[in-house]
């Protein structure tokens, strides 16, 4: 007799069909031991030794496994195929063998993708043994969750009374959502008008947008009042029409690739309507039902045998003109996919949706996966778009009208799978005009006018995040793995840090003050980039390249020494340091230029933050002889304070106590951390003005050249930054340039890997060519004229004016100091820089850069805390809240 321990009951009867008499299944019922939740579970002074407790279900369960096991000839080990049923397969086998239970009985360790014969008969003649580096990477990831959350969240208990927890994953998702709800507090609508035609040509109408006036291409923006639209409009109105010009392109749709998990997680949410948690759960039963492969996964490859079935029910169900002449191979964008190796697909490509309508919820979610998986292996759909120019004649201004329109002449694909919904749509995005249809158009036709149409419009903030895409901004900027994500975002809004409304996430007030205060002294904890590079580890340890331990002793080290030094702030040190952090949020600037802070009841005392049994609140200095209050979210009206257009003060640096400066030099306002002999600067970027400067963004400048995370193939860090000519990333001294200032702050592992292999591969300047000056990596002031540090093509250079030196290969361009940048131009025999090097010393100590090796992020780039609480007992489901 064999004994096959599986996780869910539910398998049981399946698989026992399956395997016959001479097998017999038990469940686990998903983990059966975890860490106490108390202190001392794990213990970083004895190597990192982890105390497991087994609670009573599991202990009868584990009996159980182990009578039966005293009459069984081998032991196999069938749990999921993921990172925690491999941990689950180590936990069994390990208490077995602490009841001396196993003796010399063979142990092996079986995966399937999927609850059918032929899968498990595969696994079955193919057993292994247990995958010892991703029980590493499993126990790192728990002892880092228990460790955070052990120790963080007393931290917050004690300084933000009020608050539920920190975890390592949670909080980097919560800080997430808060930075969005900053952008849509401070975002100011912008007014333009959109002007355009109602044509009509052979009985036909279509509509014509203003595409050109006096020769000069117009964008979205460049109408931007009424009195610019009526003129436009009466020109329009007092022309005549002429077809100049007409482009008929033949394009292509290509399909998309079957599911992973976090995209069954966003479409079910865009097109389904259903929360990820509960995707998730109809999923499970799916897989155990034996319809679906495994649900967890971050891979997108799909096995031949489900490849070549997919391309015969193609046949079948749509003929062969729907089948292409060679099967779609899609690769995983996951940098090191730890999860279960194949895409999310039906198990029977020839099972119709139509014979599982007696549950609506497996009937629904199952059709969009068997769509998406056949859709994925269909014809790509062939479309002829048609492009028009139409110039206005007879007026005073020279005007072209475009329009476009666009027919499907091959379906393709979209027979079946019709493209992705746009439930998140940048709401600043320009219309879709492929989806009009045109009129036959020739050049010489002279449509006639219907009416002149002009119409008023306002930019709109980035929408909030919906629960979808959460899940995918958190895949890209690398936090959390496929088991995670419906977990992290149902803890928030378990513990109030969030809420859902409308299907869209908005953080409470309660998780913008705890945002805030790890933003303030945990910044390092909380970035982006900390928390991917972290991730990366994690699957480097899952890969054998990466000892678990050593990962875990570098991590405690830092984070241990932080936080015994935060934990002598005082409550009253923590609310000044959330009074300025917030200010933008609670204490907007007045209109009249008045004090924000001034109470409006005494008018003598301020108003500061306070924490109450019920949450944050605002009150009043004089309390108890002002009892004024206000409701945090009452004070939030959405008003970012502003700097003022000239020099001043911004603020204070939560980290270095410095004050934030805006000041005018001779190229151009800049900010300026302190007032030391070798303070920090940093230049405004293009687009960036003094008056709409805030602390924030100060500090965000000040932080730059940002980590981002350390690259996959070669492990070596890559950062972001702003130069002379526009935002980079760096990696082992390549750039790649970013397209948005903005980005530079908020781009994750994916995207910037992504940019580096399109500028190793040629991509250029994001279609403006690769010619043209390099970007500044990082600039000085300097009375002879600036002075900036290039990548070139032949490595990294200083320049002033006319004048390049090329670096030393010991020199690190981000370490360059204006000193050393001098010394190198005036060996070169620069004229400004050697007229001003010897008279300026004291000037060349004004702007000194910033050291990589010393700079501390400010509070922009983000890292995670992922709850450490134990998964619950009674439904002893995977441990999803780990990340």
């Amino acid at each position: 007799m064999k004994l096959v321990i599986v996780e869910s009951p539910n398998k049981i009867k399946t698989i026992s069909g399956y395997l016959g008499k001479d097998y017999e299944v038990l469940a686990s019922f998903g983990h059966v031991r975890d860490l106490p939740a108390k202190d001392g579970s794990v213990l970083p002074d004895e190597d990192f030794a982890m105390s497991w407790e087994v609670d009573a279900a599991s202990k009868k369960r584990l009996t159980d496994i182990g009578n039966a096991l005293k009459n069984a000839d081998e032991l196999i080990l069938a749990t999921d195929p993921d990172r925690e049923g491999e941990a689950i397969s180590w936990h069994v086998l390990d208490v077995l063998r602490q009841k001396k239970l196993v003796k010399d009985k063979p142990v092996r360790r079986v995966v399937f993708n999927a609850i059918t014969k032929d899968a498990i008969t595969e696994a079955m003649r193919n057993p292994r043994d247990i995958d010892e580096p991703l029980v590493d990477a499993y126990l790192a990831r728990r002892a880092l969750d228990y460790l955070v959350g052990f120790t963080l969240s007393p931290v917050l208990w004690r300084k933000l009374p009020g608050s539920r927890s920190a975890g390592r994953v949670q909080s980097v998702a919560l800080r997430v959502v808060c930075d969005r709800e900053s952008e849509i507090e401070k975002f100011r609508p912008q007014e333009y008008w959109s002007v355009g035609a109602r044509l009509n040509e052979k009985g036909r109408s279509f509509e014509a947008r203003l595409y050109s006036v006096d020769g000069k291409k117009t964008d979205k923006l460049d109408v931007g009042t009424g009195q610019d639209a009526e003129a436009l409009k009466a020109a329009i109105e007092a022309g005549t029409f002429s077809v100049s010009a007409v482009d008929k392109k033949p394009t292509k749709r290509n399909p998309y690739a079957p599911f992973s998990t976090s995209s069954l997680q966003q479409d079910a949410s865009s097109r389904l309507g259903l929360a990820p948690a509960r995707t998730m759960q109809i999923a499970q039963r799916l897989y155990e039902d034996g319809i679906i492969t495994y649900m967890r996964t971050d891979a997108v490859q799909m096995a031949p045998e489900g490849i070549d079935q997919a391309r015969r029910a193609i046949v079948k169900n749509f003929g062969a003109d729907y089948l292409p002449e060679k099967a779609r191979i899609y690769s995983t964008k996951a940098k090191n996919a730890q999860e279960a190796h194949e895409a999310i697909r039906p198990t029977d490509m020839f099972r119709h949706p139509d014979t599982l309508r007696g549950d609506p919820d497996k009937h629904r979610l199952y059709e969009l996966i068997w769509k998406r998986t056949l859709a994925s292996q269909m014809r790509s759909a062939e479309i002829e778009r048609t492009t028009a120019d139409i110039s206005v004649f007879a007026t005073s201004r020279d005007i072209t009208l475009r329009a476009v329109g666009s027919v499907v002449t091959f379906p393709g694909f979209l027979a079946l799978y019709g493209v992705e919904a746009k439930e998140d749509r940048d709401p600043n995005a320009e219309e879709d005009e492929d989806s009009r249809e045109l009129p036959p158009l020739n050049v010489g036709d002279r449509p006639k006018l219907e009416q002149a149409l002009i119409e008023q419009h306002f930019t709109q903030p980035p929408p909030r995040y919906s629960e979808a895409s959460l899940i995918k901004k958190m895949e890209e900027i690398g936090i959390g793995r496929p088991s995670t994500y419906a977990a992290t975002i149902s803890v928030l809004q378990d513990r109030n840090y969030v809420r859902l409304e409308k299907r869209v996430l908005i953080p409470e007030d309660r998780g913008r003050i705890v945002t805030a205060f790890l933003e303030s002294f945990f910044t390092r904890y909380v970035e982006y980039g900390f928390t991917a590079s972290l991730e990366e580890k994690l699957d480097l340890i899952s890969d054998g390249k990466l000892a678990w331990k050593d990962v875990l002793r570098d991590f405690w080290n830092d984070f241990q020494h932080h936080v015994e030094e935060i934990k002598d702030l005082r409550v009253s040190e923590v609310l000044d340091a959330l009074n300025d952090l917030l200010a933008d949020h609670i204490f907007p600037a007045k209109a009249d230029g008045s004090d924000p802070r001034r109470c409006p009841n005494c008018g003598t005392g301020q108003l500061s933050l306070k924490l109450g049994k019920f949450g944050a609140f605002i009150g009043c200095s004089n309390y108890p002889e002002c009892r004024y209050t206000m409701q945090l979210s009452d004070a939030a009206t959405g008003g970012a304070s502003e700097a003022g257009t000239g020099d001043g003060i911004l603020g204070t640096d939560p980290e270095s106590g410095l004050e934030v400066a805006l000041k005018s030099g001779r190229f151009g306002p800049y900010v300026q951390l302190g007032d030391g002999a070798e303070p920090k600067r940093s230049s405004l970027p293009k687009g960036w003005t003094p008056d709409s400067l805030t602390l924030e963004k100060a500090l965000q400048l000040l932080s730059l050249p940002r980590p981002v995370g350390n690259h996959p193939e070669t492990g070596k860090p890559i950062s972001a930054g702003i130069g002379r000519y526009g935002p980079f990333i760096l990696h082992d001294g390549t750039y790649a340039n970013l397209p948005e200032v903005e980005e530079v702050f908020t781009v994750g592992l994916n995207r910037a890997v992504d940019l580096l292999a399109q500028k190793a591969a040629g991509g250029g300047r994001f279609g403006r060519g690769g010619g043209g000056t390099p970007a500044a990596i990082k600039t000085f002031e300097h009375d002879g004229g600036p002075i900036s540090v290039r990548a070139g093509r032949y490595g990294p250079y200083v320049n002033q004016g006319k004048v390049n030196a090329t670096l030393p290969k010991e020199l690190k361009p981000e370490d360059v100091t204006i000193e050393q940048a001098l010394e190198l131009i005036v060996a070169k025999g620069g004229a400004s820089g050697a007229k001003k090097s010897s008279s300026r010393s004291a000037g060349a100590k004004k702007a000194p850069a910033k050291k990589a090796a010393t700079k501390k992020p400010a509070a922009k780039a983000k890292s995670t805390a992922e709850a450490a609480s134990k998964p619950k007992a009674a439904a002893k489901t995977k441990a999803e809240t780990s990340a």
